[in-house]
């Protein structure tokens, strides 16, 4: 009988180490992580990641596939979020000898300052995922972001960057979702950026001139899913984001200066957010949209008139939805004049 019992614990042992050695990532994996925690002197945040402890079971890392007896784990994702008190720059030398990193999530650290590194192009063939979300992130979208062509999701948003986007950006070739909203931006955008579609985010910026100029014949037939340009200097013709074969879902162009024809205008029939208001757009609301499944629509402070379409989901929207618009009547708006 004790024969047995000692079986079951050498078993069990044996089950127990092989569990920790499959958690175990490859020493130099484990050394940048160590030398992260140590550019943040420590901080209790990483309580978790301590050398006696295999690195696969660290809190916010996670690692690729089993280990098999040739191989070493390595980390595929760091994500460091909602911490104020760690600061300094970002240690972007020791992130970026975690050489197979696919997901970079770096968000609400305020502390956390500097420019964008450009260690990170070490990464190139890896970094699918990129977000840096309300740090104290400076300077300029660099250039060389674009070198890093596994990039398919790119979130800067909530930083301090200013200067003009890297028309590169609209070069590489997997890059899907962008998201450079709540910056300090300025200039243009580049014309290769919008004929990459999906998604994009560039609100709360201080852009400026007109998205036709310069801009080839074929971005008209860019297919986005949701672009949002709110709170720049925009102005002029917009109404080519729209279209009746358009798979577009979401499309947020207010507090600009745009100024077109919404009569003219073809509504997405999958359109589920439409938000306009303080343009200068003309013309009439189109009679389509009581077919739509719209959940959200603003058309207010623009230069519309006509009358308000009733039926379908019309009556969800209130007056604010239409105000200051001088030559817009009817529900919820003031009866038309006779």
């Amino acid at each position: 009988m004790e024969h047995c019992d000692t079986l079951v614990v050498v078993v069990l042992l044996a089950a127990a180490a092989a569990a920790r050695a499959n958690n175990e990532c490859h020493p130099g994996n484990k050394a940048a992580l160590l030398a992260i925690k140590s550019a943040f002197g420590n901080a209790s945040y990483f309580n978790s990641w301590t050398p006696a402890t295999p690195c696969c079971e660290w809190a916010n890392v996670s690692c690729d596939g089993s280990a098999s007896p040739y191989t070493t784990r390595r980390i595929v994702g760091v994500s460091l979020v909602n911490d104020a008190s760690l600061a300094g720059p970002l240690p972007s030398a020791a992130i970026a000898r975690l050489t197979a990193l696919q997901q970079l999530v770096l968000n609400y650290m305020p502390g956390v300052n500097g420019t964008i590194p450009r260690y990170l192009t070490r990464l190139k063939a890896t970094l699918s995922f990129l977000d840096i979300i309300s740090m104290g992130i400076s300077g300029p979208v660099s250039l060389f972001l674009s070198e890093i062509t596994a990039l398919s999701y790119l979130s800067l948003s909530f930083n301090k960057l200013t200067g003009p986007i890297p028309a590169s950006l609209g070069d590489m070739p997997n890059l899907y979702f962008l998201d450079l909203g709540y910056n300090r931006l300025t200039g243009t955008i580049p014309p290769q950026l919008l004929r990459k579609g999906s998604y994009v985010y560039l609100s709360h910026n201080k852009l400026t001139g007109s998205l036709t100029g310069g801009v080839p014949a074929e971005f008209a037939a860019v297919n986005f899913w949701t672009i949002d340009l709110s709170y720049n200097g925009f102005q002029g013709e917009a109404s080519f984001l729209l279209g009746a074969n358009k798979p577009l879902l979401n499309l947020d162009l207010s507090h600009n200066a745009f100024s077109f024809n919404l009569s003219a205008v073809q509504l997405p029939e999958g359109l589920n957010s439409l938000e306009l208001s303080h343009n200068e757009i003309y013309g009439e609301i189109p009679e389509m949209v009581v077919d739509m499944m719209l959940n959200y629509l603003n058309v207010s402070y623009n230069r519309l008139g006509g009358v308000v379409p009733a039926g379908g989901n019309m009556a969800w929207f209130d007056q604010s939805c239409f105000q200051h618009n001088k030559g817009l009547c009817g529900s919820p708006l003031p009866p038309c004049k006779q």
